[in-house]
């Protein structure tokens, strides 16, 4: 950040220096001012693709974006990990949102199983039976996981959760030790499903003949309501509030199953037995409005009131027994 700092106090000052030395050259300004006018906007000493402001961007400013890992291997960092390292890591980490098992939870991915899907009306489609390359794993774990704190694992601890999730998917031993010299080596069982698109580019011609003339063209009719004897209120959708633990595993398992920014996990009587004590409508009107990390409605925007009242109810049961 300090250095993106940096760079955008230079290209302000550039600016103001181009432009307060521009507004100074007028008919009574000296040879010398407009040679400088001239030096400052002089197509012929800037490099293409510059506007004459701005720093090129350093290797190691380019580095902390290119993070990117290729199918062949390329870009992959030096580390290792094997499935028996990577499965606390993964517990802690991934289960919450995708099973102990790679199962999934609610609606989250599902990260194993799925062999022999592809084909049927309703495909699972997981690591070990849709992704092709094993690389993307470890690219998508290093980038965006975990949800809550994306980038936060260091290399060996991303090679570990890569190895038990293949481990899941019983593509590698529980003992294997992954390391950028042997990922690409993985032969993944989708891996000869995908195909370069090979449809020709199509540009249609476009047709500027026998065109009607401009405020010819007329609405001729006009869509008519059908009539109804039936009363308007009968016609009244009726949307069903979910049940409370559909919505917590939909939303609120990520954080309150883990216990993440001292979110109090249900069914611990310690983390609940404050927050009993306000009373029902206290905490449900938290939740609502938002109070510390958690914002309004507990971040559950496309759910209604009931469903988030109903989500809270169900964590209450869990903590009351």
């Amino acid at each position: 950040m300090s250095r993106l700092l940096s760079t955008a106090r230079i290209s302000c000052t550039a600016m103001i220096f181009a432009v307060a030395s521009y507004g100074c050259v007028g008919d009574d300004q000296t040879d010398e001012s407009r040679a400088t006018v001239a030096e400052l906007n002089s197509p012929d000493i800037r490099p293409a693709g510059h506007y004459g402001y701005g720093l090129d961007a350093s290797p190691e400013e380019i580095a902390g974006w290119d993070i990117d890992i290729r199918p062949d291997g390329v870009g992959l960092p030096e580390g290792s990990g094997t499935a028996e390292g990577g499965e606390m890591l993964y517990e802690n980490q991934c289960a919450s949102c995708h099973g102990s098992f790679g199962e999934g939870v609610g609606r989250y991915p599902v990260l194993s199983g799925g062999e022999g899907s592809l084909t049927e009306a309703r495909p699972e489609k997981t690591v070990g039976s849709f992704w092709p390359y094993a690389s993307t794993l470890w690219d998508y774990i290093h980038r965006a996981m975990p949800y809550t704190e994306p980038e936060s694992l260091n290399d060996d601890e991303v090679y570990a959760i890569t190895a038990y999730v293949l481990y899941l998917n019983d593509l590698v031993d529980y003992d294997f030790e992954l390391t950028r010299h042997n990922l690409t080596g993985i032969e993944m069982p989708n891996r000869d499903g995908f195909y370069v698109d090979d449809r020709p580019d199509v540009n249609n011609e476009l047709c500027m003949q026998n065109c009607k003339e401009l405020g010819s063209v007329r609405i001729t009719s006009e869509p008519e309501a059908a009539e109804s004897d039936s009363d308007p209120a009968d016609k009244a959708v009726v949307v069903p509030t979910l049940a409370g633990e559909t919505v917590y595993q939909q939303a609120c398992a990520l954080c309150h199953a883990a216990g993440l920014a001292d979110a109090p996990v249900p069914g611990n009587n310690e983390d609940w037995s404050e927050r009993l004590t306000l009373g029902r409508n206290v905490m449900l009107e938290n939740v609502l409005s938002g109070k510390g990390a958690m914002p309004p409605q507990g971040g559950l925007a496309r759910f209604s009131d009931a469903d988030v009242a109903a989500a809270v109810d169900f964590m209450l049961s869990q903590s009351r027994n």
